[in-house]
């Protein structure tokens, strides 16, 4: 269950979830007020000492629950999907994983691959275990790994996880621009079809240590069995969408689209033989989530999903159940549209003439949200107001001494006067006198989520800004993000969504200058400056590299062209008839841990 890449969560502002990858529906809040601390303590297994029962393993299926108010899309392959859905719904494959971590998730041996940095040489050399085959029987091979490289690269993909980082790979930059049908920065000591690649950079970062990292991407594709479908057609080809092949646990049994996905043991599969022979994980709306969980219709919720602080005091309690949670790898936020993606140069480009260009308009829109109050009504110790765009978990980087956005109207208000959007009626209008209409973009979730926006509306009343909803209305989750990711657009002026982050938190993935994923455009010289810092020679010393992280997160929230949302626990409940479950990030065997101790839930 590890994450490694980044990922649009399924958000409703506020409340968050978890992620590597874009948004959905909210988690809930907490009273907290200082960004530092959540009110639960969960523990991330739940320890169930019971016997193994090897007729239910075999017999029974294991029933997962993905809260999501949208279908899933139905990429499975890692590199080309971006939604945590996907994500979740594949998740028995082992997400095509090529490295085993440590409780800090520092990348270790024993994986599918192991991996040798040489900060010398400037070289990473993966190699992959002798057994490591795909769910057809088909070897990995050391071309599978460079493929991913391919795949996210290439001037025709629909994958969204480039970013800059990967310029660190000789050659990339030019087959990135399409310049060169290859990547010359790959080299194979035993051949394409052997079990070596050696990847050389032209600089070394100390984030390569680690999974979820923005230099050496971490999984593979299966070069022999897609290599005849055009990189531009994969996400939608058969091989993806229907039939598509894994190197974990689980093999892929059946797809109802958008709905569900079945599973059985890979035989091919180098690791821990899976216990439970039979697995469903099916799409519950929020509205029906708790409910199913009363009534024992699932074993657990996915780790990951999406689930509310609501959703938390209502199942907290629930007979047969167990809560397991930790903070969680995301967060929620606000995003501002200010310019557009060049599609040419593959670049984020700044309009200076941009409705939302004037960072007091932003920053007054901020304080004028009272976020705290939401989570003390709502949270009930599951999330709490977020202080900058890196959450707690990372411990090391995260800046707790950041004040972020709380409420302050007199602030919002001077900002607003400040920047000259004066009062004109009950409105303020723009600077050049005319009528100001900012449309805020938001999706669909549940009446709790629907009650939070229009909070922040009243907010924004208050202070004289005439935001409305884009389309009168929140918006089907599938089509916000269509609609965000479009190089250009002027339909939504500012967002709310969240992020899965991966397990490194380098930001360069999302808000550099050629990442696809910096859906609000959001580019300057110090941001890049500072993201490239990060990972540069001097932060080999991890002192430098925490000044950099934390006088990064100072400079976001000064610039609030994304602004924090919310910080959460990751949670779940699990059936008491289920054993090994573990959400630590050391547990590498999550799925092939699970075992059951009855063949009826508890």
């Amino acid at each position: 269950m590890k994450d490694s890449k980044l990922r649009k969560v399924a958000v409703a502002v506020t409340t968050l979830l978890v992620a590597g990858t874009l948004g959905a529906c909210s988690a809930g809040k907490s009273s907290s007020s200082s960004s530092s601390n959540t009110q639960v303590n969960l523990k991330t297994a739940y320890n169930n000492t019971g016997k193994v029962d090897q007729s239910a393993n075999k017999n029974s299926t294991l029933k997962v629950a993905e809260p999501n108010d949208s279908p899933f899309e139905g990429i499975s392959d890692p590199t080309l999907s971006s939604n945590q859905e996907d994500f979740d719904v594949f998740s028995p494959s082992g997400a095509d994983s090529l490295f085993n971590v440590d409780k800090n998730y520092k990348i270790i041996n024993g994986g599918l691959a192991n991996l040798k940095l040489d900060r010398k040489a400037k070289t990473a050399t993966i190699t992959i275990r002798k057994n490591a085959k795909w769910s057809n029987g088909m070897p990995v091979t050391a071309k599978d790994v460079e493929y991913a490289y391919e795949v996210i690269a290439n001037p025709k993909t629909t994958s969204q996880q480039y970013s800059s980082d990967f310029n660190a790979i000789k050659g990339m930059a030019a087959y990135h621009a399409g310049k060169a049908k290859t990547i010359s920065g790959f080299s194979y000591p035993d051949g394409q079809s052997g079990r070596v690649a050696v990847i050389h950079f032209s600089r070394m970062s100390p984030s390569m240590q680690y999974s979820g990292n923005t230099f050496i991407w971490g999984t593979v594709e299966p070069y022999e069995y897609i290599k005849n479908v055009p990189i531009a057609k994969l996400a939608s080809s058969s091989q993806v969408r229907k039939n598509p092949i894994f190197t974990g646990p689980y093999k892929l049994d059946k797809v109802v689209e958008g709905e569900s996905t079945s599973w059985s043991p890979n035989k091919y599969y180098y690791g821990k033989k899976p216990q439970i022979q039979h697995i469903v994980i099916s799409v519950v709306s929020s509205s029906n989530i708790d409910k199913a969980i009363q009534s024992k219709k699932y074993d657990f919720v996915i780790p990951g999903g999406v689930l509310h602080g609501t959703d938390y005091k209502t199942l907290k309690k629930t007979k047969g159940y167990q809560i397991v949670g930790q903070p969680a790898l995301s967060y929620d936020y606000f995003g501002f549209n200010l310019g557009y993606y060049d599609t040419k140069t593959q670049k984020n480009v700044m309009d200076k003439n941009s409705k939302m260009a004037n960072p007091k308009l932003r920053q007054a829109m901020m304080y004028a949200l009272n976020l705290d109050q939401l989570n003390k009504k709502f949270g009930n110790g599951i999330v709490w107001r977020a202080n900058t765009l890196i959450p707690p978990i990372f411990s090391k980087y995260y800046d707790k001494s950041a004040k972020g956005f709380p409420l302050n109207i007199k602030k919002a208000n001077k900002l607003l006067d400040e920047a000259g959007y004066k009062k004109k009626g009950k409105w303020r209008v723009q600077p050049n006198g005319k009528k100001l209409t900012i449309y805020f973009g938001v999706m669909q979730g549940t009446s709790t989520q629907e009650a939070e926006y229009q909070d922040y509306l009243q907010q924004w009343h208050k202070i004289g800004l005439h935001v409305v909803f884009t389309n009168g209305k929140p918006m089907e989750m599938n089509s916000f993000y269509d609609t965000l990711e479009k190089p250009k657009q002027n339909k939504i002026d500012v967002f709310a969504a969240a992020w899965g982050l991966s397990s490194e938190p380098t930001p360069t993935g999302i808000y550099g200058e050629d990442a696809t994923f910096n859906m609000g455009h959001f580019v300057s010289k110090k941001n890049t400056k500072l993201m490239n810092e990060m990972n540069s020679s001097k932060a080999w010393n991890t002192a430098y590299r925490v000044k950099v992280f934390k006088e990064w997160q100072e400079y976001m929230n000064k610039e609030a062209a994304y602004a924090p949302g919310s910080f959460s626990y990751d949670w779940e409940p699990v059936n008491k008839r289920v054993k090994g479950f573990d959400v630590s990030p050391a547990n590498n065997n999550f799925w092939s841990n699970l075992a059951f101790t009855s063949s009826d839930m508890k």
